[in-house]
């Protein structure tokens, strides 16, 4: 692992998707939820995705310079149309729709149309969260993962994220409806690491360990994973006429699409009073007796952001594999890498 600065990296990165066609204002909040995601210890979710950014670019996928607008407001509801603009940039539109909405009826939801890889949902449910809202935010898109049962990809790996504001950290949970995302078998396969049995399984339908046999996901605790993801593609994608799953598992094209919640706390309860609770609930569950082996019992997102504060002093690590792939598109573009760290 070769570390960098964060604001190194983020540079590094928005010069690269710059490069590859994305509008300057595309490229940086795509730099800043790939390194946001690098510094919290989810590789598969970082810089490592920029390689594959360029590609859809280049097959039409993604549209570059694509701005995402509100297409149609009824009462607390909202959809955006990304018209295949970069993700982040759609989520992060729908986010802030829902949270002003909010603002006014005390709930907003705001489905996001044809958007593309969002990367991870826990930056948009955090950004309604640091603005005092209770945020849920979730993406669709094809195939990646067996439903229960079968042996081939018949759902989404489709995330969801729950951020929820009160004294301090905020709670961030943030999952995958697979065992675990796409992009840690991508990341495994730039580390030069077999993955554990069990995260996915091979063309004949049997436990891959090596990261280039890995034919489709396996879905978090069977059953409830893909019962989940089934869910998450209603309401993200069928609920907007705009299915990801069907058209694909007919022979015919799928989408990718997004949804966000935001709650405003005061028209439920004192916000003061809220946070109080949430304080205690925390302190209650993190005072039970621990399992042998564990030092801290830690709240949803605990860990991302110690590791992000650490990261922020001591340098993020990058994958050897992730550099190179990175290197031969910075050569391509004529972009020089930048100054690495020395280890801490």
């Amino acid at each position: 692992m070769t570390r960098f600065r964060a604001e190194d990296l983020k540079d590094y990165a928005e010069a690269l998707l710059h490069a590859a066609g994305y509008s300057p204002r595309h490229a940086e909040r795509t730099a800043d939820i790939l390194v946001w995601a690098n510094a919290r210890g989810a590789d598969s979710h970082g810089v490592l995705r920029i390689p594959r950014y360029g590609e859809m670019v280049e097959k039409g996928m993604i549209d570059p310079a694509a701005v995402p607008s509100v297409v149609s407001q009824e009462g607390a509801v909202a959809v955006v149309e990304a018209a295949r603009a970069p993700g982040p940039s759609a989520m992060v539109t729908a986010t802030d729709t829902a949270v002003e909405i909010a603002s006014r009826l005390g709930i907003g939801w705001c489905s996001a149309r044809n958007i593309t890889h969002a990367g991870a949902v826990g930056y948009f449910a955090l950004r309604a969260a640091e603005r005092g809202y209770l945020g849920i935010v979730m993406t669709a898109s094809g195939p990646l993962m067996a439903y229960h049962g079968a042996r081939v990809a018949g759902l989404s790996t489709n995330p969801i994220s729950i951020a929820v504001p009160g004294r301090g950290l905020p709670l961030l949970l943030d999952m995958s409806t697979s065992t675990v995302a796409l992009g840690k078998i991508m990341h495994a396969r730039d580390a030069g690491r077999s993955i554990p049995e069990g995260w996915a399984i091979d063309a004949n339908g049997a436990p891959a360990t090596d990261p280039a046999k890995v034919s489709t996901l396996t879905p978090l605790g069977g059953p409830k994973g893909s019962g989940l993801s089934l869910m998450i593609e209603i309401l993200a994608s069928v609920l907007v006429s705009n299915p990801a799953i069907s058209g694909v598992l007919s022979g015919g094209k799928g989408a990718m699409n997004g949804a966000a919640l935001a709650i405003r706390i005061e028209a439920f309860s004192d916000p003061e009073v809220f946070a109080s609770q949430i304080a205690k609930l925390a302190s209650s569950l993190k005072a039970l007796p621990k399992a042998p082996g564990t030092e801290q019992i830690l709240m949803p997102g605990e860990r991302g952001f110690r590791l992000a504060e650490e990261r922020n002093k001591t340098g993020i690590p990058i994958a050897e594999g992730t550099l190179n792939r990175l290197a031969d598109m910075a050569a391509k573009f004529g972009i020089a890498a930048p100054t690495s760290m020395p280890p801490p």
